[in-house]
């Protein structure tokens, strides 16, 4: 504060006003080379990860990340949400996509500190009195940076790979870090330039001011503050405060933030709209980027309409122009005046809160939106002849209406409980607006009678009711947020719709759906009751399990349901051991995905035991034949015959095994959920030492088998024969696959920039075997020759998939004590 203590508001908008049009055209050019700049960023990324995508769908996504992520700021999470949900449509898997976040992440603050270690070294003279550091000092930092950065490259040249314990990383090749710098540099330099040209005339130079610009950028972006807003301008302002007028470095601030972070934002929304319009659809290059854009514009226009009603909460804090307020009061009444301006506040906090419900696609947030926005820009109009505020306002409806088809989700945006982060968010904005209003007004006295001066030229006063209403209102909003109750607690499913999910799963595909026979999961059906998500609660998390199950139609709008019934609980949503197929869904709800394994799936239509590679598995059955096993297959409505023998077989496994029954993914020896299905079983001397439960559906695409369970007098090899068995039975009944069941930890990546993630499991199952056999369990599923799948765990809201993996085991377990119990 002490910097601008001698600042004075009409001083910087007299300043911003003087700036000459040929800086501003300046400042569009260079903000164009370095969005163009950062569209290769993602080129590059993909690249290197060995991927190849279209240029045009590449390039929205990235110019929308960056709008999105420059604007809201965490660029690594705003943009890389952007990213997660444009690249898987395009089929990237999750890992694909963190390690393109993780590229231009670190690609932009590596070649940050390389130019601004530069830049230092050179100028380090001129900027040290700036700043009030030596020069020497100076140049001694920027030299320990150089060094470090050029051992990186010399360890990572010809794509070397450092090998860390049981993880692997290939670092880029020299070429690889040789592109990407320079086009951070050119990106830096050209983003620099923006604000360089906006600034008035001044005794530093260009390569001087790209020192200061890159440190205020680094230390913006390390405060985690959204932009950067507040450190960036403290930072410019303390090393230009000697050498350029303050008024005049804050109006080219508040042109740089305009230029940079709002008209791209725009452009972005205009790219994506146009690709809305009706006449661009026929064209298939146009309807391929369209798909794209239909998942970008949500994002885009939230973002848009967030930005707009900070402008509105802001705009009603300064003062109106005096020749506007002189002109109003020709033409209209004080009342309403007065009136426009105190509700074109509250309509910019109700942009606010739609902007959450934007970005959720729903059909109510969009009404609120247009009616907010429709409303602000008449008020706009009647309170000051704000054209400029005004012509963003049209600009989003613009985007709202030609985008109508894409926010469809029937939800009630009121019943949609803020998030802590949404009101941290409303709380920056009204601290923002007091800070502004206290600058701005600094030198009125205050005095309870200026509550009650209704004036033309009273501008404190109507500023101060202005923040006193969306005070009031954002606090009525945070407490309603934190108080309500939850509005939907799962509870067990009843009988009746137990059979109605049971209806469903004998139409579908897949098999492992009959889990939900067991009756211990909740159950959430889709609003036409053809679809259904079964879940169970641990702890704060609502553990989804497999796919939504039934018709696909239903699932992205199920998929929501679930997140924001979670959410209204007060929990995180977990989608468990989900398909690559579901992943795009998730992405639109905003939940990040995280690999868990693999699932070895069998083709039955090639199943022959027959070759050199079956040649274990057709000896291993040989023995166990001679050994006196013999199988068959109990229908379901003759399994209660056996159902005796069944139950000793399957307790003397879990007393020979010191284990208890699980749940949740695992089925439990329950008689009527293993007399649901058909049974096949091993005897030996007419007696049943081995059986196992099959799980088909009447689709006959999969069969797979949930309990597996031996007498401890079985003979050995009598699971291989068993497994054999069952999948020659499912052949011969029509079957296409056979579900072998899920690797955990398999697959998991372990070279070039995997996700932590990633490199964390495949450290567990390379050494983890003390504690399960995750390599046995991969390598017994590995004699049958199947095609794996990837299977993921998808967390609502960023959450730590390490919370929500613990919680599901706990539910597989039965609670603390049954995992502890193995």
């Amino acid at each position: 504060m002490q910097l601008t203590n001698e600042v004075r508001y009409d001083d910087v908008v007299g300043a911003l006003a003087a700036t000459r049009p040929s800086a501003i055209l300046l400042a569009l050019f260079f903000t164009a080379l370095s969005f163009l700049s950062l569209v290769f960023y993602d080129l590059n990324a993909i690249e290197y990860i060995g991927k190849k995508l279209p240029f045009p769908h590449v390039a929205l996504t990235a110019f929308s990340a960056y709008a999105v992520g420059n604007t809201a700021g965490f660029g690594a999470l705003s943009g890389g949400a952007i990213r997660y949900r444009a690249y898987t449509r395009l089929g990237l898997s999750p890992e694909d996509i963190g390690r393109i976040i993780a590229f231009v992440t670190l690609s932009f603050g590596l070649g940050l500190a390389g130019v601004a270690a530069i830049a230092l070294i050179i100028i380090a003279s001129e900027i040290g009195p700036l700043i009030g550091v030596s020069a020497f000092l100076l140049r001694l930092i920027a030299g320990s940076i150089l060094a470090i950065l050029g051992a990186v490259l010399f360890i990572g040249r010809e794509g070397r790979v450092l090998d860390l314990g049981a993880v692997a990383i290939r670092l880029p090749d020299s070429r690889t870090w040789s592109r990407q710098f320079l086009v951070t540099a050119f990106d830096i330099a050209a983003s620099a330039s923006v604000l360089y040209v906006l600034l008035p005339q001044t005794a530093i130079g260009w390569p001087a001011f790209l020192a200061v610009y890159a440190i205020a950028v680094g230390l913006g972006v390390l405060s985690h503050v959204p932009a950067g807003l507040g450190v960036f301008e403290t930072v410019i302002i303390a090393s230009l405060g000697s050498a350029v007028n303050i008024d005049a470095v804050l109006g080219s601030l508040v042109l740089y933030r305009l230029t940079y972070h709002v008209l791209p934002l725009l452009i972005a929304v205009l790219a994506v709209s146009a690709t809305e319009l009706r006449r661009f659809v026929d064209h298939p290059a146009a309807s391929s980027v369209r798909r794209i854009g239909g998942r970008l514009m949500p994002q885009l226009l939230s973002t848009l309409a967030l930005l707009l009603g900070v402008m509105l909460v802001f705009s009603s804090v300064t003062p109106t122009p005096d020749q506007n307020l002189e002109f109003l009061s020709n033409y209209l009444p004080l009342p309403l005046v007065e009136g426009a301006h105190f509700l074109s506040s509250l309509l910019g906090l109700a942009l606010v809160v739609a902007a959450r419900g934007l970005s959720q696609r729903l059909d109510g947030a969009w009404w609120v939106a247009v009616f907010s926005a429709v409303a602000a820009l008449t008020l706009s109009l009647l309170k000051a002849i704000a054209l400029v505020e005004a012509a963003f306002l049209a600009f989003l409806i613009f985007g709202l209406f030609v985008s109508r088809r894409l926010f469809t989700r029937h939800a009630s945006l009121l019943n949609q409980a803020m998030t802590a982060s949404w009101l941290m968010a409303i709380a920056v904005i009204v601290v923002g607006a007091v800070v502004i209003l206290l600058f701005v007004y600094r030198d009125v006295e205050y005095s309870n009678e200026l509550w009650w001066q209704f004036e033309f030229t009273a501008e404190a006063p109507r500023g101060l009711r202005a923040l006193l209403g969306i005070t009031i209102i954002s606090s009525a909003i945070a407490i309603f947020s934190l108080l309500r109750p939850a509005t939907f607690r799962p509870e067990p499913a009843t009988e009746e719709a137990l059979a109605r999910a049971v209806d469903i799963v004998r139409k579908q595909g897949n098999a492992d759906a009959n889990l939900v026979r067991m009756g211990d999961k909740s159950i959430m059906f889709s609003e036409k009751g053809d679809a259904f998500i079964m879940y169970g609660r641990q702890g704060r998390s609502w553990i989804a399990l497999f796919d939504p199950v039934g018709d696909h139609r239903a699932v992205p709008e199920l998929v929501w349901r679930f997140v924001e019934a979670a959410r209204a609980a007060g929990c995180r949503a977990v989608f468990y051991q989900i398909s690559p197929a579901l992943l795009s869904h998730c992405a639109d709800a905003g939940l990040r995905a995280f690999k868990l394994g693999e699932l070895a799936v069998a083709d039955l239509r090639t199943f022959e035991m027959k070759g050199g590679k079956w040649a274990n598995l057709r000896q291993t059955a040989s023995r166990a034949q001679r050994d006196g096993l013999e199988f068959a297959v109990v229908d379901p409505q003759d399994v209660p015959v056996v159902i005796d023998d069944l139950a000793a077989v399957s307790a003397a496994w879990l007393e020979h095994h010191n284990a208890k029954e699980k749940g949740f993914s695992l089925g439990a020896f329950d008689p009527d959920y293993v007399a649901s299905q058909p049974v096949g079983i091993l005897k030996k001397d007419g007696k049943i030492v081995a059986f196992a439960n099959i799980l088909v559906t009447e689709s006959r695409e999969e069969g797979t088998i949930d309990l597996m369970r031996f007498s401890p007098d079985a003979p050995k090899g009598s699971m291989d024969f068993l497994f054999v068995q069952i999948m020659e039975y499912l052949r011969g009944q029509g079957f296409t696959h056979f579900n072998l069941g899920m690797a955990p930890l398999s697959g998991m990546s372990k070279r070039e920039a995997a996700p932590v993630w990633d490199r964390i499991g495949s450290t567990v199952f390379e050494h983890g075997e003390r504690f399960y056999n995750f390599k046995g369990l991969r390598a017994f599923k590995s004699k049958f020759h199947p095609h794996w799948q990837p299977r993921y765990l998808a967390v609502s809201g960023g959450g730590n998939p390490m919370i929500a993996l613990m919680d599901a085991t706990l539910l597989i377990g039965g609670g603390l004590k049954g995992v502890v119990r193995k």
